[in-house]
């Protein structure tokens, strides 16, 4: 048996496994670098709950001019509608047709030039998080059939209102699993931040690995992390779609 068990260490993949013990050690719980990986996803957090709120914001009201834009009958055009539908057209045209990093880069370079990253990457996310919820939201809204809005309206309801208590209610069920994508991507893409220096789990990762000069362990932590969250956001979600179709049922 002992014989066994030392041809078994000698191999090469085993040996690798056993190597990768003390590297770990090294790279998450000596000097109690763990903190820093906490520290790191509370950053994330941040950024992630402040990006997709202000998407939400953005993307809310985009989707709602466009909507009321492209409902409009013909010969009953507003002008000042069309204009902030233009305006509109062109912020997600922009924002969905240049790469995230790009605009990060833009938004720390160009516009902010401030020392506060973290602030930096939640405007740059936030304002890139809108351009695509305004379409998840406009195209959720078009889901629901032009007679809602219209029994709204003869019901004395103003467009808002019609939105908030008829139209909104009934597209949230369409708009809810490409939200959820958005919301996983998003919060992967905060890593993008780090190449401005915000000081999240990535940022963290590539500072310990530069301590240590093994990348490896690091990297892989933080991929699991990722992971972990992204699982538990999977199946928030399920819950929910679940729980609207059983309501349907009734």
């Amino acid at each position: 048996m002992q014989a066994f068990l030392h041809w078994l260490s000698s191999l090469p993949p085993v040996q690798w496994l056993i190597e990768l013990g003390p590297r770990f050690y090294t790279a998450f719980v000596e000097a109690e670098r763990w903190k820093l990986y906490l520290k790191g996803l509370g950053v994330t957090f941040q950024i992630t709950v402040a990006a997709i709120s202000m998407g939400l914001v953005l993307g809310l009201v985009v989707a709602m001019v466009r909507t009321a834009h492209d409902q409009q009958r013909l010969g009953c055009r507003n002008l000042a509608l069309g204009l902030v539908n233009a305006v509109c057209k062109v912020y997600t045209t922009v924002i969905r047709g240049t790469p995230m990093m790009v605009q990060i880069l833009i938004w720390n370079f160009v516009i902010f030039k401030t020392r506060n990253k973290i602030l930096v990457g939640m405007a740059a996310m936030g304002i890139n998080a809108g351009a695509y919820i305004s379409e998840i939201i406009r195209g959720g809204l078009m889901s629901v059939d032009s007679g809602q809005s219209e029994a709204g309206r003869s019901l004395g309801l103003s467009y808002f209102d019609t939105m908030r208590f008829i139209v909104i209610p009934q597209a949230f069920k369409n708009i809810l699993p490409s939200m959820g994508n958005e919301l996983v991507t998003l919060f992967k893409d905060t890593s993008l931040v780090n190449t401005i220096g915000a000081a999240e789990m990535t940022y963290y990762a590539t500072r310990i690995g530069g301590k240590t000069f093994d990348y490896m362990p690091p990297l892989l932590i933080i991929a699991a992390m990722y992971l972990v969250f992204v699982m538990g956001l999977t199946w928030l979600q399920s819950r929910l779609e679940r729980r609207l179709r059983q309501s349907d049922r009734r």
